[in-house]
């Protein structure tokens, strides 16, 4: 009798993970629908010319035990001995013995070291703030009486009712640090005012991360402390492992296993619709490069794709209303600009031991408002395979966007060329430095809480009514997640499936819970 056949769309971080547990439970077939040729999604590696570029920049870090473990089963760390430890807040994590591999094979994680800096004023501050030495020196007293004032009477006379992103960071911060650190860098994010954005994002990207907070961090540095990783807060953590040739050799060894145990992946095939039937998907339309129109019956449909494309494409149509809200969904576009470079200006702030001045950093944020950049990586930084020739440096610019705006349509010389000038105009290098380039450009990159999203729930409430359909991941609900959120809502949507639940509140609340449920299966898996 055949299984089962499970549709999954998108082959990204949680289309594979759904994928690949499937295919470990062996009751169901998965088959998995891919637009593009590639697996990954934005967790992907794109090769230029030996230099190898993470889009986005992919910390694997998670407060899941299950996450942490399911990465290392796939791509074990790397190093010998009996076990390998890594470091949380002074706290040293024991990883078993069966969670090593030698340290010359290609499939394994590295420990890398997190170092993440803003560059405001022509200088390096420490990401998250640190209340040390040098940002009391660079912010200045003056700037620092503002700071500590605004941040009183935001303790004192807090904003009752949080409905902006800004009422979010001033109850937080005071209203001095948020002009300083956070206004200008969200809005180069997301293009529009903060007091425009949700305070959902803030509650989902930041979360419990305060003054108070980095005030305790520093503390409990100082004193020696230790903080289990549960206690420590995502933007915190100062270790974290890393595929040795980035974020898309691990999914490329998921994809592999997806079709070893004997699921299947399909290659170009852009889902054009769903039709359903009594309150149930019933099969799934894809069109090849060609045109060529295909269906696809299945039992079950987890979707990765934007919700906008999911509800624009249902046949029969959905309700006015939820169409309506879900065509207006916004996004936000993005473009790394991959520069090749001989060496950076010397910065004494910037902490370099190399004769070419190159920083530390994983990634530099920068703040700077005569310039449209938004992040700087490091890729030497995240892992010294990315970089075809140890002795140059290879960055990544990135840039927040719409698709169809002045960057989007720039070709992509100019795009290289543009990027290479701001760079120089803030001083991290010389133009004349610059040897290659290349342009990455990747729509719908950020689901965004402003606009249309405010009446979301219309939207979610119809597509839930729908049995067998499961959102999950980042564009497939609209919701900015991790990568390990989006692996989490995949392993929670399979369960439900194997269960034979109906009821998607569990995974609708992943990246709400700052536990990720932990205190329920998780913890004993």
């Amino acid at each position: 009798m055949d299984k089962p056949l499970v549709i999954i769309i998108g082959a990204g971080p949680a289309g594979l993970t759904a994928a690949l547990e499937l295919v470990r439970d062996g009751r169901m077939q998965p088959l998995v629908l891919e637009a593009s040729h590639d697996v990954g999604g934005i967790s992907r590696t794109v090769e230029y010319k030996g230099n190898r570029m993470d889009i986005g920049g992919h910390r694997f870090f998670s407060k899941s035990d299950w996450v942490m473990n399911w990465w290392r089963e796939i791509l074990p760390i790397a190093g010998d001995g009996a076990a390998v430890e890594i470091a949380y807040q002074g706290q040293r994590r024991r990883v078993d013995a069966g969670g090593t591999a030698p340290g010359g094979s290609g499939l394994v994680m590295l420990v890398r070291d997190r170092l993440s800096r803003i560059y405001f004023l022509r200088k390096y501050f420490d990401y998250p703030i640190k209340l040390n030495a040098t940002t009391l020196g660079n912010l200045g007293p003056l700037r620092l009486v503002r700071i500590g004032v605004s941040y009183c009477r935001a303790m004192l006379f807090p904003r009752k009712t949080e409905r902006s992103l800004e009422d979010f960071l001033v109850n937080r911060f005071g209203g001095e640090l948020y002009r300083t650190f956070f206004k200008d860098y969200t809005e180069k994010v997301w293009g529009v005012p903060c007091d425009r954005i949700s305070a959902e994002w803030g509650a989902q990207r930041i979360k419990g991360l305060s003054i108070v907070e980095a005030l305790r961090h520093a503390l409990r540095q100082r004193f020696g402390r230790a903080a289990t990783q549960q206690a420590t807060k995502t933007s915190l953590i100062e270790h974290f492992l890393y595929p040795r040739l980035g974020p898309g050799q691990l999914w490329q060894e998921v994809a592999r296993r997806v079709i070893a145990g004997g699921g299947e992946i399909r290659f170009g095939q852009q889902v054009t619709g769903l039709r359903h039937e009594g309150g149930r998907v019933v099969s799934v339309v894809t069109a090849d490069a060609t045109g060529h129109l295909a269906e696809v019956a299945g039992s079950y449909v987890i979707s990765t794709m934007p919700i906008k494309d999911l509800v624009g494409g249902m046949q029969p149509p959905a309700p006015t209303e939820v169409r309506e809200v879900a065509a207006a969904l916004p996004y936000r576009d993005f473009i790394t600009v991959g520069l090749l470079v001989s060496r950076m200006r010397a910065n004494p702030q910037a902490q370099s031991s190399r004769p070419d001045h190159m920083p530390p950093d994983n990634w530099i944020y920068v703040q700077e408002r005569d310039v449209r950049i938004g992040r700087l990586q490091v890729f030497n930084n995240w892992s010294p395979d990315l970089v075809a020739d140890e002795g140059r440096i290879w960055l990544g610019l990135e840039y927040f966007c719409q698709e169809g705006d002045d960057l989007w349509r720039q070709d992509d010389p100019a795009m290289i060329d543009f990027a290479a000038g701001e760079l120089a105009q803030i001083g991290m290098i010389d133009r004349a430095d610059v040897l290659d380039g290349t342009v990455i450009r990747v729509p719908k990159t950020y689901p965004a809480y402003f606009g249309a999203y405010e009446n979301f729930p219309c939207v979610r409430t119809w597509l839930d009514g729908i049995e067998n359909l499961y959102l999950v991941g980042r564009n497939g609900m609209h919701r900015y997640n991790n990568q390990d959120h989006s692996m989490l809502t995949a392993k929670l949507a399979v369960e439900a499936i194997l269960d034979g639940k109906v009821d998607k509140a569990a995974i609708w609340a992943v990246n709400i819970d700052d536990e990720y449920h932990e205190e329920s299966r998780e913890s004993h898996d």
